[in-house]
């Protein structure tokens, strides 16, 4: 992975069709998407169960990017070593999720994969100052971790405090929950490079017919972009 600031959608598998992820990927991936987003959800640290390492290891010949594994589990530490195993090119935990974040983070870099921490809603953007040397992405929450398809809840002003606490550092800022044409431009804006969506990516679309997966990253995409044009 090499780091730019350029705009880039990782559409989320979890509104992908579960029984044909690998072909999902594939097809998301040649419509343009440039991450494949895996969200691993354990029914304890959030009130759903989705997938964990097999089934990233399944699909992880079917991707040519990058494959970034969004762990709303706890506690995370004895899980790293699968992922990596499984591919994850970054994993990201929650700063919520346990005491220990920061020897989180240094397992995740230790276990050769780049390393995020996620921010809830409730969370402030201090509570990862401490952590910048720390992390490759910072990922901000911007619906409630759980459930795909909730309604966008507005954190610029948090997106653009975080921006300016990166500076110069090569840390991407990604936004999780409720991305489309309409709010992309919003966090853009504020300072976001990486922006995960889901249904807004997967609607209208299938294995069979991917043309609309296309048609809707590229409308996500124009309208990030759009703010700096």
């Amino acid at each position: 992975m090499t780091f730019d600031r350029s705009i880039k959608i990782a559409p989320s598998i979890l509104a992908a069709d579960f029984a044909n992820f690998g072909a999902e990927c594939a097809a998301v991936e040649a419509q343009g998407a440039d991450w494949i987003h895996v969200d691993v959800m354990d029914g304890h640290f959030v009130p759903n169960i989705t997938f964990g390492p097999a089934t990233c290891a399944a699909i992880r010949p079917h991707i040519r990017g990058v494959m970034d594994v969004h762990l709303m589990i706890a506690p995370v530490d004895p899980y790293i070593q699968a992922f990596a195993d499984a591919g994850a090119d970054v994993l990201t935990a929650h700063v919520e999720a346990g005491p220990h974040i920061h020897r989180t983070l240094q397992a995740i870099r230790g276990a050769g994969m780049k390393a995020g921490v996620a921010l809830n809603p409730g969370t402030p953007a201090v509570a990862v100052e401490e952590l910048m040397n720390m992390v490759d992405l910072i990922c901000v929450m911007t619906v409630n971790p759980g459930f795909g398809g909730q309604k966008f809840i507005d954190m610029t002003s948090k997106v653009a405090t975080l921006r300016a606490m990166i500076g110069d550092r090569p840390i991407h800022i990604e936004i999780d929950g409720g991305v489309d044409a309409n709010t992309a431009p919003l966090v853009a804006k504020a300072g976001a490079d990486v922006l995960v969506a889901g249904s807004a990516v997967f609607k209208g679309g299938s294995v069979d017919n991917p043309i609309p997966y296309g048609e809707n990253i590229r409308n996500i995409r124009a309208a990030a972009e759009g703010v700096w044009t």
